[in-house]
């Protein structure tokens, strides 16, 4: 065998070794969990209460959800891909300051959840506690609030509802779109497991869409925002955050006049 063929078969063995690998362990580049004991208390500076959901397929989803007097309706987070909602529910306090209520679950293998995770199981998840939330309130006081990695799923709840809102921070306009940056050299399209597709979501969403994104954001471009904005000029309206990363947004005093003007303005939804 050539020199020149035994590199050629080197090179193709150590592309395919990458690729198998990728696929494989590719949770442990997307995910980047916070696991917690069942007895484990969580602590926050305002009332709240944890539930506990079990799913048809055998899998444990912990949540939390803080109330407010009179408030103007809830906010149905979805966070981001690490840590758990231990240190996540911090975020309440921009909503439930303001008279909302506030919801967030981890996923499975995050905190207290428990299950195999997939995407069509987070997509199911999220849907089973939307249709609690539906127990809870009227469909029109159902905020959709996704950040980061949520924001996919936030999009395909959005999808197959009809909440008052979505509010998507920092989103990808897919997660092949977003990973292509990064694993531009392996075949991505036939190893990636996850593919949320905000962009084919956003086509059947009829509540209105407000996104926010920083404009220096190195992790989930801003211009996927402009993309999602360019493909649904009459949906989607982009709130540009300048000079915004992808983790410091509540620095800018600029991100909470949006939240006020999105949320807080205007008179409290009717049931």
């Amino acid at each position: 065998m050539s020199t020149m063929t035994t590199l050629i078969v080197s090179l193709a063995a150590i592309y395919l070794v990458l690729c198998l690998a990728f696929y494989f362990f590719q949770h442990l580049a997307f995910f980047r969990p916070e696991i917690l004991a069942t007895h484990f208390k969580y602590q926050y500076p305002f009332p709240f209460e944890e539930l506990d959901f079990d799913t048809p397929d055998g899998g444990h989803i912990n949540a939390i959800h803080f109330k407010v007097p009179n408030s103007r309706g809830v906010i149905y987070y979805m966070k981001g891909n690490s840590r758990s909602i231990k240190g996540w529910g911090k975020f309440a306090k921009d909503f439930v300051s303001n008279g909302y209520d506030f919801f967030m679950m981890d996923y499975r293998g995050f905190g207290k959840s428990r299950g195999k995770r997939s995407q069509a199981k987070l997509f199911s998840d999220a849907q089973q506690l939307y249709e609690w939330l539906l127990t809870q309130y009227a469909e029109n006081k159902i905020v959709v609030f996704g950040r980061s990695f949520g924001t996919g799923i936030a999009a395909h709840v959005a999808s197959q509802n009809n909440a008052r809102l979505l509010i998507l921070d920092s989103p990808y306009f897919s997660f092949l779109s977003n990973t292509r940056r990064f694993g531009f050299f392996l075949p991505l399209r036939w190893l990636l497991r996850y593919d949320l597709r905000t962009d084919l979501y956003l086509q059947s969403v009829r509540c209105p869409v407000h996104i926010i994104h920083g404009t220096k954001d190195r992790l989930i471009s801003f211009h996927q925002s402009e993309r999602l904005k360019n493909l649904f000029p009459d949906k989607v309206q982009l709130h540009a955050i300048e000079g915004g990363r992808h983790n410091n947004l509540p620095d800018f005093a600029e991100f909470f006049e949006v939240l006020y003007e999105v949320l807080y303005v205007g008179p409290t939804p009717q049931a």
